[in-house]
C-alpha cells in the first residue's frame, strides 16, 4: 500500500488463524453478542458517507501541530507534529478519524475526533504513530486513534483487495460493549465493566468454518472468507446493536453485495485463543 508493507508478514494482523484453537471463553464472549448480526459500516456512498477514509503523502509532506483536547489522553498519545495535509479527508459521522500513510518511511499517522485549526494544524482527542515495517506494540495502557490502542488502517476492508479476490489480513470490528481488559496486540481497554463474559479489546473473532461462505456472492463472499481465515479484532465500542465491520468508503463497493453480510448472525462467530486477557 503506497509502496509500503502493512506490517511484516508475521504480524498478528497478517496471521492466518483458521487453525487456531477456540478460546475457552468463546461461548460467553459470543453469547454477549446474541441476537446481533454482522454489518458493513462502509459502502459506495449512495446511502451516506459511511466508512473510514485514508490518504497517502510523500516523505517531504510538511509537518503541522497536533493539539490535544484532553490533557490526560495526551499522555497516552504520540505528540506531533504530524504530516497531515490541509485537505485530508475526515471520516463522516461522529468519530472524525483521519488516517495518513507517509510514503518513503512507511509511517502511519492516525487521529481521532480531529478538527482542522486555522493554521492547518489539527485539534484531536487522541493520536498515534505506527511504523508499518515493525511489529512493535504500543505501551500497555496506551490508547491510539482507536479505543483498543490498535492501528485502524490495517483492519479496513478495501475494494482493491476484494477485486483481487482475497483480503489477506484481519479486519476491524466494533461491538456494543466490552470489558475493562485487552488482549495483545491491543494495549488499551475502554470500559468500566469487569464482567468476564464481555469480550475484551483485541479479542480475535473468526467466522466458523461450518458457515457456508459459498452461499454468498461477490464482494460479500470475499469478506466472509477473510473472516474465516484471518478473523477480526475487537477494536471499539460501537454503542449500537450490530457487529460493525470497518472498511473504506469507495464508489467501487457494491452495496447489494455487502448487504448479504447483514444476514450473518453473530453466533456464527467464535473467539480464537491468541493470548492472555490483561486487566485494563
Amino acid at each position: 500500500m503506497g509502496g509500503c508493507p502493512v506490517f511484516p508478514k508475521d504480524n498478528p494482523w497478517n496471521t492466518d488463524v483458521s487453525s487456531f484453537p477456540v478460546n475457552r471463553n468463546s461461548a460467553a464472549y459470543v453469547g454477549a453478542l446474541s441476537g446481533l448480526t454482522l454489518w458493513p459500516d462502509f459502502g459506495s456512498g449512495q446511502y451516506g458517507d459511511y466508512g473510514i477514509p485514508f490518504g497517502t503523502v510523500p516523505l517531504d509532506q510538511p509537518l503541522v501541530p497536533i493539539r490535544f483536547k484532553v490533557p490526560s489522553v495526551a499522555s497516552e498519545s504520540d505528540p506531533g507534529p504530524y504530516p497531515i495535509p490541509p485537505g485530508a479527508r475526515v471520516e463522516g459521522g461522529t468519530d472524525h478519524h483521519v488516517l495518513i500513510l507517509r510514503q518513503g518511511d512507511c509511517r502511519l499517522f492516525e487521529l481521532y475526533d480531529a478538527t482542522k485549526d486555522a493554521d492547518n494544524g489539527w485539534s484531536v482527542y487522541s493520536a498515534a504513530r505506527f511504523d508499518l515495517r515493525s511489529n512493535a506494540l504500543r505501551h500497555d495502557g496506551y490508547t491510539s486513534a482507536d479505543a483498543a490502542g490498535l492501528p485502524m488502517l490495517p483492519g479496513l476492508a478495501r475494494v482493491d483487495e476484494v477485486d483481487a479476490g482475497a483480503i489477506n489480513h484481519a479486519l476491524r470490528i466494533a461491538i456494543p460493549r466490552t470489558q475493562k481488559a485487552y488482549i495483545h496486540p491491543a494495549t488499551h481497554a475502554a470500559s468500566s465493566s469487569t464482567d468476564p463474559a464481555l469480550p475484551p479489546m483485541g479479542l480475535r473473532l473468526r467466522l466458523k468454518a461450518s458457515f457456508n461462505v459459498a452461499a454468498l456472492t461477490g464482494q460479500a463472499r470475499v469478506i466472509a472468507r477473510a473472516l474465516q481465515v484471518y478473523g477480526a479484532f475487537v477494536a471499539d465500542n460501537s454503542g449500537g446493536s450490530k457487529v460493525f465491520i470497518s472498511g473504506t468508503p469507495d464508489p467501487g463497493w457494491n452495496d447489494a453485495d455487502l448487504d448479504q453480510l447483514k444476514r450473518i448472525p453473530a453466533d456464527a462467530l467464535e473467539a480464537v485463543e491468541t493470548g492472555p486477557v490483561i486487566p485494563g
